[in-house]
């Protein structure tokens, strides 16, 4: 039972329907609650006020307003674009440029969500700061926090989180985190919002229309820089738009016509080179993983057997840890995996505890030709 005065919780509010729900449980629950709105991208202009709710800027702020007018909390806006500009937008860009496939989400809340919260929260004296992700926090047997997968399996967010500092767990509440995601439509409707106009926030919210190759090419036209395809042996199979705008497991948009079924194995940029080939020569038993945030080193031995998932939408996979120094592991899969790219990140589970996780480091690929490395010229394919 909470004490006579309710505790303080800035809660980030994006206008879409989890953090709107997440506002109206925590006020259930008794917290005082201060609505944070960070913008982060382009202005709502005049051209978008007659657009459905869901077809403006990527951080609604009009629907945020209203939510906390409806549920009687405070509410401001804190204009962030300057620091999502140089820690994710331009990482992003300099990430596929240099061959990578970076995740901006991951970076969001590294470097402007949370820390922006907490900012907020010490400034306004809050106790924590909550968001309406989907993601639980629980303590160990010593009551020390850490981060756990939400209850609804399907929508568990936890994987965008790795990154949080340990130290922030103990200030952190994630009101989603033990419902699903029916439940949360069924109470915005009840709380009268356009359930039927909002959608689920896109992953890449500063992509707003087509997709991240639109993107680079409006926002980075050097990506643009044809080079070749190449195969196995080095044979030239065609000519690809830049290496930025292809990534390993990518088999639509080649344009090439062989016979046979071709994937992008990698990009090399130094040579601005697409390397392609069949399908199964895009299967991996071991990686590298580095940039690590751990959240318990003593839960990370080597040789101990996790889950590991290396994307969002995909289920995770048992493997083997091996430390190769205190900024790297070697991550070795009990079955094959396909198609991982560096710049993504690898996430550490023990049953439903996030142990940390990584950003996944170029694979060397026995099968790679030696013309990748040691690059004189190309032989087209002989026919």
């Amino acid at each position: 039972m909470q004490s006579s005065i309710p505790k303080k919780v800035v809660l980030g509010m994006s206008g879409g329907v989890d953090s709107s729900v997440a506002a109206k449980l925590l006020k259930e629950e008794g917290y005082e609650v201060l609505g944070v709105t960070l913008k982060v991208w382009e202005e709502e202009d005049e051209a978008a006020t007659s657009k459905r709710w869901q077809e403006r800027g990527c951080c609604k702020v009009g629907i945020a307003k209203h939510v906390a007018e409806l549920l009687g909390i405070s509410h401001q806006v804190i204009d962030t674009r300057e620091s999502f500009q140089q820690g994710v937008i331009d990482d992003f860009i300099g990430g596929y440029l240099q061959g990578t496939t970076p995740n901006p989400c991951v970076r969001c809340n590294e470097r402007v969500k949370f820390g922006g919260l907490f900012q907020v929260a010490e400034q306004l004296g809050a106790d924590y700061i909550a968001t309406g992700h989907f993601a639980r926090i629980h303590q160990d047997e010593m009551g020390k926090p850490f981060l756990a997968r939400g209850l609804d399996s399907k929508k568990d967010q936890s994987y965008f989180l790795y990154r949080i500092p340990d130290k922030w767990l103990s200030r952190m509440l994630f009101p989603l985190g033990t419902i699903e995601k029916p439940q949360v439509w069924a109470e915005a409707e009840a709380m009268g919002l356009p359930v039927d106009e909002l959608k689920e926030s896109q992953e890449i919210c500063f992509v707003t229309q087509g997709d991240y190759r639109d993107f680079l090419k409006e926002h980075a036209p050097q990506a643009t820089n044809p080079g070749s395809f190449v195969d196995a042996e080095g044979h030239k199979l065609g000519e690809h738009d830049g290496v930025a705008f292809y990534t390993p497991g990518q088999r639509k948009g080649l344009g090439i016509a062989t016979g046979n079924r071709l994937y992008v194995q990698r990009v090399v940029p130094d040579l601005n080179l697409v390397v392609v080939g069949p399908p199964e020569d895009l299967d991996t038993k071991v990686c590298e993983v580095a940039d690590l945030n751990i959240f318990s080193r003593e839960n990370l031995v080597d040789g101990q057997l996790i889950d590991v998932k290396f994307r969002y939408g995909s289920p995770p996979v048992s493997a083997t840890i091996h430390w190769n120094s205190e900024t790297s592991m070697k991550v070795t899969f009990e079955v094959p995996v396909r198609a991982l790219s560096p710049g993504q990140s690898a996430v550490f589970y023990q049953h439903d505890r996030v142990l940390g996780g990584g950003i996944i480091q170029a694979q060397k690929n026995p099968k790679s030709p030696s013309l990748v490395t040691q690059h004189s010229s190309l032989q087209p394919l002989s026919s």
